[in-house]
């Protein structure tokens, strides 16, 4: 039976989207939300699914919709009208969405649907979302005096201006660094690929040569592959003080005092409703119940991998000192010679993995195994309009044929697209009136090394790794079959849950049986050598430790910035960091650094106190991949019991009793720590 394709006309129309228009169309769309609401609040029956909580959904739902193509289109394909534009309304809609929050008489409605007779006839979905209502109504201060409401207003929507501010200094400080190299043996070192790039970023400047960028493309395989220590120092220096006092761009776009304001806020922002920083107010809404669960948690993961830390960063030193007679390693030389210890090691670099992973391939493998795993079936739709020639969008099919969503990829770096890789929301599912489902759709963002000189993008390794995990983020958004937008895919999921299915498919990528499916030699379409193969599997646990303390340095400074924070010591950013680094890094960081300056996840991104949910969803998702593993990792029978019990519910319940329901038990950290070589798999 042919699939229906997916209809456009459900679908932004991304070459529509005029700068110039978008602040009257906003205007506009929340004058019209503002008399609705008015509408809602002066019936005289009393309060129902019906005629309140249905038109709210609506409201918000109808907003998104107009909003999402924007906000993404400034991520993706930033210009200067784009940026003012959305620089203009910004300030609108937090302004808006304070007010609604704060709206005592919208609060009491809700409260009072939830103490009558009707709450108790509603299902577990429409329940949960009064629920969740009512916690954040109380969060964004509803029960404040006027004088405080009024300074939760003006709070929030400087922090919005704020995070927007140090992402588009992040963005700027990124493009405004080049280097621009004209003799060729000063790039020794660096793989052909990356080579090519470097030719093609000269050519698109008019200049002779090669230019390396910060672009992570362009930086990544610099610092890992160019010989020449000199260049991989001017490289690591200006990727390290991007947006910041320091370096070669100092104080053009500096984040140093945007960073202390938005602490400031944050921190007023939890004490106004009643927490005493705003680690605590974070965790309302999160699985972690207290700082202390947190600190605990990261700091037992500390404990175990710290001494794998220092033994890996003493091979590392001392290949250095064999192979170049360095004796004192600099930050620029750890990434460059923990490549040269996994090739003298392994016999492999992730370069060589290249040729195996074009594409094209690596989709298609990706799309059979979600098929075999899900019944799913993904198929291309050529008929949608889309913002780059780069872009594609999916259609995906359950087992019954049934239409569940689609999906947009933009998969390589380019200028003014904003760095990183990223799952977000165009559409979410919604049962609409009569009109059936509207179905969900995710945006697929990457930034991988884009096809050059006639060949196809080729990955390496930890590419895949990055797309599989933003897929399981899409999944987790479109295979949802929760029909109201506020609780469906992720929303109302607690954060530090979110990572779990994303973390979850990275598993994939280790598995001979799936890697065979996403893996041809993109000339000869032979199969990933099985020696490759082994060698990859042989270097797995490379570095973990490393690699561990690196994530629990973000995690430990992200949260102890906002569970410390003091106004009266202001300005001990860098100090907390410092004392983080004493007791996670296990090498000397230079003075100059400055990598919290372009920390997006945590000053403009939604994980302020929260950038440990990594490493909570990491012992999730890896003890539910040993159910995989003790069944077979395509078992369609625990394929359906993953997706039914952690992919389709949404937010409506608790993340927990949704493991145990698919896993029987609560997680283990013991897992975690398997999969990361930290402890020794048991003799079976």
């Amino acid at each position: 039976m042919a699939h229906q394709p997916f209809n456009q006309a459900l679908l932004p129309r991304f070459q529509e989207i005029d700068p110039d228009k978008i602040e009257p169309i906003i205007t506009n769309m929340l004058k019209i939300n503002r008399e609705r609401l008015k509408a809602l609040l002066a019936q005289s029956k009393s309060y129902t699914w019906d005629n309140l909580m249905k038109p709210l959904e609506d409201m918000s739902d109808e907003l998104t919709k107009i909003w999402s193509p924007v906000s993404h289109l400034r991520s993706v394909v930033e210009s200067d009208a784009l940026r003012k534009a959305y620089n203009q309304v910004l300030p609108l809609l937090t302004e808006y969405s304070t007010e609604f929050s704060q709206n005592e008489q919208l609060f009491r409605a809700i409260d009072s649907l939830q103490e009558s007779e009707e709450f108790n006839k509603l299902d577990s979905a429409q329940k949960k979302i009064i629920e969740n209502d009512i916690r954040d109504f109380k969060l964004a201060g509803v029960n404040l005096p006027p004088d405080k409401k009024e300074r939760m207003a003006k709070l929030q929507k400087q922090l919005s201006q704020l995070t927007t501010k140090f992402s588009e200094n992040v963005l700027d400080a990124t493009q405004a660094w080049t280097l621009h190299v004209t003799d060729r043996n000063q790039l020794e070192g660096l793989p052909p690929q990356a080579l090519q790039l470097a030719a093609d970023n000269a050519k698109q400047r008019n200049l002779e040569g090669y230019v390396l960028t910060l672009d992570y493309p362009s930086y990544s395989t610099a610092i890992k592959f160019l010989h020449n220590r000199e260049l991989r120092k001017q490289v690591y220096e200006a990727y390290a003080t991007r947006a910041s006092d320091q370096g070669p761009l100092a104080a053009k776009w500096d984040n140093t005092p945007i960073i202390e304001e938005i602490l400031r806020i944050r921190h007023e922002i939890a004490q106004l409703v009643g927490f005493k920083n705003y680690a605590e107010y974070s965790l309302a809404t999160k699985m972690a119940k207290t700082p202390d669960e947190v600190l605990q948690f990261l700091n037992e993961l500390l404990a175990k991998s710290k001494p794998f830390a220092v033994e890996e960063y003493e091979e590392v030193k001392a290949l250095a000192k064999k192979l170049d007679n360095i004796e004192n390693i600099a930050a620029w030389d750890i990434s460059y010679y923990s490549e040269k210890l996994q090739e003298s090691k392994f016999h492999f670099t992730q370069e060589d993995f290249r040729p195996y992973f074009p594409i094209e391939t690596v989709l298609n493998g990706m799309f059979t195994l979600i098929n075999q795993l899900y019944g799913i079936t993904i198929v291309p739709e050529d008929h949608i309009e889309v913002w780059h020639p780069h872009v594609r969008f999916f259609s995906i099919y359950d087992d019954q044929n049934e239409l569940r969503g689609g999906f947009y990829t933009d998969l390589y770096a380019r200028p003014r697209k904003r760095d990183g890789a990223w799952m977000d929301e165009c559409r979410t599912r919604y049962r609409l009136d009569g009109k059936g489902i509207q179905y969900p759709v995710a945006y697929l963002t990457c930034n991988f090394m884009p096809p050059v000189d006639g060949q196809p993008a080729l990955l390496t390794h930890d590419d895949v790794l990055t797309l599989f995990h933003e897929f399981g983020h899409c999944l987790h958004h479109m295979l949802t079959k929760v029909d109201y937008p506020s609780i469906a895919g992720i929303n109302g999921v607690p954060w530090d849950a979110v990572e779990f299915p994303s973390q979850f498919m990275e598993n994939y990528c280790w598995e001979k049986e799936s890697l065979s499916l996403v893996a041809a030699h993109y000339q000869t379409g032979a199969p990933l050598p099985d020696e490759l193969y082994k060698k990859m599997l042989a270097a797995k646990h490379f570095q973990t430790g490393m690699q561990m303390v690196r994530q629990l340095e973000f995690a430990l400074f992200d949260f102890r910035l906002h569970l410390e924070y003091d106004p009266v010591k202001p300005n001990r950013t860098q100090a907390i960091l410092d004392e983080v680094r004493e007791a996670t890094s296990v090498f000397p960081v230079p003075p100059f650094n400055r990598f919290q300056h372009s920390f997006s996840h945590i000053f403009a991104g939604s994980y302020a106190a929260g950038y440990y949910s990594y490493k909570w969803a990491e012992v999730l998702s890896s003890d539910a991949f040993a159910q995989f593993e003790e069944k077979g990792i395509f078992d369609r029978n625990t394929g359906r019991a993953f997706m039914e019990n952690i992919l389709e519910v949404g937010g409506v319940r608790d993340p927990m009793a949704s493991f145990i329901a698919f896993r029987g038990r609560k997680p283990t950290i013991d897992a975690l720590l398997r999969q990361s070589g930290i402890i020794k798999r048991a003799p079976a």
